[in-house]
């Protein structure tokens, strides 16, 4: 009895090790197959929709984190370095993680930035006026430029099947274009005088360029969660949103909403403050486990919550 309680323990032993051999050499790009990195979770899904399993994808940056401030360890450092392809956001995004990428560029890996995709906007206010928005997953018409030229990339990286690459691209433009009419059809039930976007900091100027929305401000004045407001920053905001009657303040899933809550609570009208994921996709299970997912879940949230 006991020889065979001893032998299935073995075998369970051996399974679960070598399922565990399995888990590992998916999540650290180990294997046969070509690497790719990809800087951010929103990328990263989207990269990982369009290589199918013709490719490792091993993404930077953890779930529910903030991609201006989010660092990696020495390991996942050194396994850039061995990437066929690295995707970045670009334009300023990864504050954090732009001298990784740097060096391996500098390296001669091999790489790809979303940003210099498509034709960015700048910033129109705060300290960032001028310099360019790197928040354009928020418009799906620009991702499906980004898909293209992810797919372009990948085509010419040494074993992957770019038949297949292409038709995964094909397939996922489909879906974003699916996705664009969807928004269009939700944001066109909120009334033009509504349509007014109070965010934490400015992530929405693609979004609001698409859908006609206009963007009265942020707690943060800038492109990134790394500045602080002002007083008068403040002051000018909570302003700005008693003369708008601006009804929802919306916040990022990923940065306390402590700022936003007391300007709510300073502003003598009756504002709500709703969370989005905004710049990260959120644990499984959470309703942003996807890009597409996290854009619906985002797109019902502020037509319900800008809605009369």
């Amino acid at each position: 009895m006991r020889a065979a309680q001893l032998s299935a323990g073995l075998a369970l032993s051996a399974t679960l090790l070598a399922i565990t051999g399995c888990a590992q050499a998916s999540g650290d790009g180990a294997g046969d197959r070509p690497l790719v990195v990809v800087s951010t979770n929103i990328l990263g899904d989207v990269v990982d929709e369009i290589v199918g399993d013709e490719a490792d994808v091993l993404v930077l940056m953890q779930r529910n984190a903030d991609p201006h401030s989010f660092e990696i360890s020495a390991k996942e450092a050194a396994r850039i370095q061995d990437a066929d392809l690295i995707v970045s956001n670009g334009l300023g995004l990864e504050e954090g993680l732009q001298k990784n990428l740097d060096a391996a560029t500098n390296a001669g890996v091999r790489s790809i930035t979303a940003g210099e995709l498509i034709e960015p906007l700048e910033y129109s206010s705060g300290d960032a006026a001028g310099a360019p928005d790197p928040h354009f997953w928020t418009d799906p018409a620009r991702m499906v430029e980004v898909v293209a030229g992810i797919a372009e990339e990948l085509e010419k990286t040494d074993g992957i099947d770019a038949s297949v690459i292409a038709a995964n691209a094909a397939e996922y433009t489909a879906q974003l274009d699916d996705l664009d009419a969807e928004m269009t059809a939700a944001f066109a039930a909120i009334p033009g005088e509504r349509r007014q976007l109070v965010t934490n900091h400015h992530v929405f100027g693609y979004l609001a360029e698409r859908y006609d929305f206009t963007v009265i401000g942020a707690v943060i004045p800038g492109g990134t969660t790394l500045a602080a407001p002002s007083a008068s920053d403040l002051d000018d905001l909570v302003s700005a949103i008693e003369k708008a009657g601006v009804s929802t303040i919306f916040a990022d899933s990923s940065q306390p909403d402590r700022l936003v809550q007391v300007l709510a609570d300073e502003a003598s009208i009756d504002v709500d403050v709703v969370a989005l994921f905004t710049e990260s996709l959120g644990e499984r299970g959470e309703g942003a486990d996807t890009y597409l997912q996290m854009m619906r879940s985002n797109t019902e949230l502020i037509a319900t919550g800008l809605s009369p």
